[in-house]
């Protein structure tokens, strides 16, 4: 049975992704592709494999050993793990100003979870402007703390990009493929994801699914006035809220490009 873990990123349409599989049920059993998603990965499925909790990681991997074997004595020939939080927090990575520093631990441990049977790793990336913006906004309007123009700064000058993230995982799961998708090839299209995924042509029903967009710069100032907190924060006239000023946005965009022309490079062996 081929394994797939679709890591994320955040913000990336894991969440229309998911949702498209689900929608599909009909078409992902007659080619016995079987799929888990964050209403099951999430439901102890994965406990005691992340960093930081108390549950025996021994245990955690019994418990997945033991549905991997249930799902190919069920007839699976391919397995669809999708969760973006395998691959770290939103929160942690507003916290430390800096790009799922911890992946590789994570990883590594998923791939000791799954007892190295894992065979394609697919991570999303995203314009780093865009992914800062967006992730930005998603935390506000949970009820996180906003960043000032400081902490802004040090994320658009932060050294860490996708290129690191990737090295990282590579490390992390040696004998697996990895498969970068930029999300500007996928936006609003999960049955595009589900090719580059899995190389098949996906159906056509739910195929424009776009599901959990960015808050408005109106839906964020309502957050904050609804906490007790100053809208002005939110500055901007547009729809779409952006935290960076030009010049900081100018960096990020530049540093996703260095990555994209390092992937299509060859990313130095470690990814397609």
């Amino acid at each position: 049975m081929k394994v797939i873990l679709h890591i994320g990123a955040h913000r990336t349409g894991t969440t229309s992704f998911q949702a498209y599989v689900r929608r599909n049920t009909d078409f992902m059993r007659a080619r016995r592709i079987g799929f888990w998603g964050p209403l099951r990965t999430r439901k102890g499925l994965f406990a005691g494999i992340q960093p930081g909790v108390t549950s025996a990681p021994r245990r955690a991997r019994g418990r997945v050993l033991l549905q991997l074997n249930r799902a190919e004595r069920n007839g699976i020939r391919t397995l669809i793990v999708s969760d973006e939080n395998m691959l770290g927090t939103m929160r942690r990575n507003m916290r430390r100003r800096s790009l799922y520093d911890d992946v590789g631990e994570r990883l590594a441990r998923y791939d000791a979870a799954f007892d190295g049977s894992i065979d394609t790793v697919v991570l999303s990336v995203r314009s780093l402007n865009h992914y800062w913006t967006s992730a930005a906004a998603y935390c506000v309007a949970r009820g996180h703390a906003l960043l000032d123009d400081t902490q802004h700064l040090r994320i658009a000058h932060g050294p860490r990009t996708w290129r690191d993230v990737i090295a990282d995982v590579a490390c992390a799961v040696p004998d697996a493929r990895i498969v970068i998708v930029p999300f500007e090839r996928t936006a609003g299209r999960p049955d595009a994801m589900f090719r580059g995924m899995t190389g098949l042509h996906g159906p056509r029903n739910a195929a424009e699914t776009w599901l959990n967009r960015s808050p408005s710069v109106a839906d964020l100032r309502a957050v904050l006035s609804d906490r007790g907190d100053d809208p002005a924060l939110i500055r901007g006239q547009s729809e779409r809220w952006s935290p960076f000023d030009p010049a900081a946005s100018a960096a990020l965009r530049e540093a996703y490009l260095d990555d994209i022309h390092w992937l299509t490079a060859g990313a130095d062996g470690l990814a397609t």
